[in-house]
């Protein structure tokens, strides 16, 4: 038997089939373009995830037998928008996670419809990458766009219509909607009511493990698949990864170091923070979890080493910093693309601090990691003072392959960092869910247990972490201090 999970990315499609085993058989990965067409603006074409990700499952069915195929799930970047008309064609460009162009709405959801109100019908508050506000956007500004859009939907759930055509999303990834009403697994009516759409326009809400439906006959018959392979429709990014790095069950922690970086804690029970400043989501096992997200992680490095440096030595450059002793003068901050937790602050900026003639850029590389370290940790503090108690996480994304990096994230949280059997994340989780909807496992949690082993434990080092307590006090003191600077350069 074999189980396919299908992950949406930001700047590629990535495939992974596994066995009834856990193992992983085969991965094929396919890049599409991210366009920028003004400042701030993010968007991408959703024919071309669909185009890579049918071209993936040709290229990775390749090298299998189809026939062993039972099950293909999915894991989705979160919160775009993705509108179709009548006659099921792409209205407009989807309008990314990142897109930063909501501003206003958001002040009017927060503000006029208030902060108070949101929470009490969605447990969340307006953020620019959130779903709803790209739908008052859209209605504000492109209204023969609105009109035209009789469907409305996110990433994933784009992909699972054109391969099953069934109109359905996920209640972790529909959390970040903000207009489902996460508390009790339904659309918020209020919302709806607010952003001007019903819920035909909306697809119908599943467990992320649920079977949806079957591959449409006559793609099954192009790809050489079954005519039974069921689709399972999936969930949000951040909750496959979480499930694909084992995070389900009370009380479990990860950490994602992709484009974006994560702290994700998984809940038996619903509840929210006094300030919203964490997302209160449905997780994919069927319960909640708690996440706060920094939105430069991996990007940040990636943007030093790649844009900075003109390279494409990662190993080098991280080898480099490895060099350098802590610095407690020298701060990043990685608000390259605003920042979401705790600041929900799309005007703040990306900023080196405290730079003097003794600095080398195995500095400047060493700090970029830091200071992505000290914004997650940000979260691991409003955490805390829930009463959540986290003693150890497991890591997972492309930044998670930096020994340097993990033991940083170690010293900084003052927490035990684990990496898993496998780092695949997303796509893992996506294949773990469709063997589970599929009927191999009765939970999501039996299937980790099942899966999922420890290869390597990182310790925090004390006299590190003492170091960077002292760090990370004076890292808090910046962004106040420079959020009216960040206001008057837009």
């Amino acid at each position: 038997m074999l189980f396919i999970g299908i992950d949406i990315g930001t700047s590629s499609v990535k495939l992974l089939a596994i066995d009834e085993g856990g193992k992983i058989v085969n991965t094929i990965s396919r890049d599409y373009p991210l366009s920028f067409p003004k400042p701030l603006w993010s968007e991408q074409s959703p024919e071309d995830w669909w185009k890579q990700s049918l071209e993936g499952l040709k290229e990775l069915l390749a090298g299998l037998n189809p026939a062993d195929v039972k099950s293909i799930s999915f894991s989705g970047q979160m919160h775009g928008m993705v509108t179709l008309d009548e006659e099921d064609r792409v209205v407009r460009p989807a309008i990314l996670w990142n897109d930063q162009r909501t501003e206003k709405e958001c002040d009017f959801l927060n503000n006029t419809i208030g902060k108070k109100n949101i929470s009490l019908w969605t447990g969340n508050v307006a953020l620019t990458g959130f779903t709803a506000p790209k739908v008052l956007w859209l209605k504000e500004n492109e209204p023969e766009n609105f009109a035209r859009a009789k469907k409305i939907m996110l990433p994933k759930d784009y992909l699972a219509y054109m391969l099953t055509g069934v109109f359905a999303t996920d209640m972790s990834d529909a959390s970040g909607t903000l207009y489902l009403d996460v508390k009790r697994r339904g659309w918020s009516q209020q919302m709806l009511d607010i952003l001007g759409i019903s819920t035909e326009q909306l697809p119908r809400l599943y467990e992320s493990y649920e079977v949806i439906g079957c591959v449409k006959p006559e793609l099954a018959e192009m790809l050489g698949l079954s005519h039974d392979v069921q689709v399972v429709i999936g969930g949000g990014d951040q909750a496959v990864a979480a499930v694909g790095g084992g995070v389900v069950g009370k009380g479990s922690c990860s950490v994602s170091l992709g484009t974006s970086g994560v702290v994700f804690t998984a809940n038996e029970d619903f509840f929210v923070d006094e300030f919203n400043s964490l997302h209160s989501f449905c997780h994919a096992d069927g319960k909640y979890h708690l996440m706060g997200v920094t939105l430069a992680a991996a990007a940040s490095l990636k943007w030093w080493v790649e844009e900075i440096n003109k390279s494409e030595d990662y190993d080098g450059l991280l080898k480099e910093a490895e060099e350098a002793k802590i610095d407690d003068s020298l701060f990043y901050l990685p608000y390259l693309m605003g920042e979401r937790t705790p600041h929900n602050d799309p005007n703040c900026r990306g900023t080196f601090i405290g730079m003097n003639m003794t600095h080398e850029r195995k500095h400047m590389t060493r700090a970029v990691l830091e200071g992505v370290a000290f914004s997650l940790r940000d979260t691991f503090e409003i955490m805390k003072d829930m009463g959540v108690n986290i003693d150890s996480i497991s890591i997972n994304g492309g930044g998670a392959k930096s020994r340097l990096w993990c033991q940083i994230i170690a010293d900084v949280l003052k927490v035990q960092v684990n990496k898993l059997n496998t780092n695949e994340g997303p796509a893992y989780g996506a294949a773990i869910l469709a063997a589970v909807g599929h009927g191999l496992f009765n939970t999501v949690e039996d299937a980790c247990k099942s899966f999922l082993k420890i290869s390597e434990t990182i310790e925090p080092k004390e006299e590190n972490a003492e170091l960077y307590d002292k760090k990370y006090s004076s890292f808090s003191k910046i962004y106040p201090a420079t959020k009216a600077l960040f206001k008057q350069l837009i």
